[in-house]
């Protein structure tokens, strides 16, 4: 055997960053489901046949939001939506984040964790980010649930054009975080579901602030322009 060979041999070939795991079993749930950007996500990710269960404070609210939504959308309070669903979004208002995740610690351990709450201030100037003490959002969520596997993506998306039933595709890219590839395809795979999006690798966690925070600069295109702006990656 050459040395060639040798090396061949002990390098499996590197994997298609395109080969994701089938997600359509899974049950999705969403903290602060009868939000803007909660009720966007659950309804798209219904439409394509995802299980989904909403969560909010009011097990009343959330069944009154999911009867509204349809597509066999289940309301709950947070706590039975943690419990229930093998994936979680949280798109809870960030004033109520860090709050919110640790009541929930016990039923979200264990489960894959995605954080989409973008920490923002807002003036006479507009939007802008904030810097939380841990971070980001996403790594905050990561230090409140060390049990769980906490990534981060689904940051700039407009809860107008997710709501719009008459819209059948939603033509973006969602900027996807986490610490294991595994976890990372999983939600790499949960936004190919929704047709016209698509998943995209974009680092580990410590890298969430400026993907959060990019938020700000979209809130001011959509002003200058009357649009709903997303993000594509190019030569990807």
């Amino acid at each position: 055997m050459t040395t060639n060979d040798s090396d061949s041999a002990a390098k499996p070939p590197a994997k298609d960053p395109w080969d994701l795991p089938d997600v359509s079993g899974l049950t999705v749930g969403v903290l602060g489901g009868t939000g803007p950007q909660g009720r966007g996500l659950a309804y798209r990710f219904a439409r394509a046949g995802q299980k989904v269960i909403i969560g909010s404070r009011a097990a009343d609210r959330a069944k009154s939001a999911a009867d509204e939504l349809g597509h066999g959308v289940e309301g709950a309070d947070n706590a039975e939506c943690a419990r229930r669903s093998d994936v979680v979004i949280v798109a809870v208002p960030w004033d109520g984040h860090a709050k919110t995740l640790e009541s929930l610690r016990d039923e979200l351990a264990g489960k894959l964790v995605i954080d989409c709450v973008n920490p923002l201030g807002f003036d006479k100037k507009g939007a802008y980010a904030l810097k939380p003490e841990e971070g980001s959002a996403a790594e905050q969520a990561a230090a409140l649930l060390p049990e769980s596997r906490v990534t981060a993506a689904f940051h700039h998306l407009s809860a107008v054009l997710l709501q719009d039933e008459a819209i059948e595709e939603i033509d973006t890219d969602v900027l996807v975080l986490g610490e294991a590839r595994a976890d990372t395809d999983l939600v790499q795979a949960l936004a190919g579901r929704i047709p016209g999006m698509r998943g995209i690798f974009a680092g580990r966690l410590r890298n969430a602030h400026q993907v959060e925070s990019l938020v700000a600069n979209l809130i001011s295109v959509n002003r200058r322009y009357k649009a709903h702006a997303g993000l594509r990656t190019t030569d990807v």
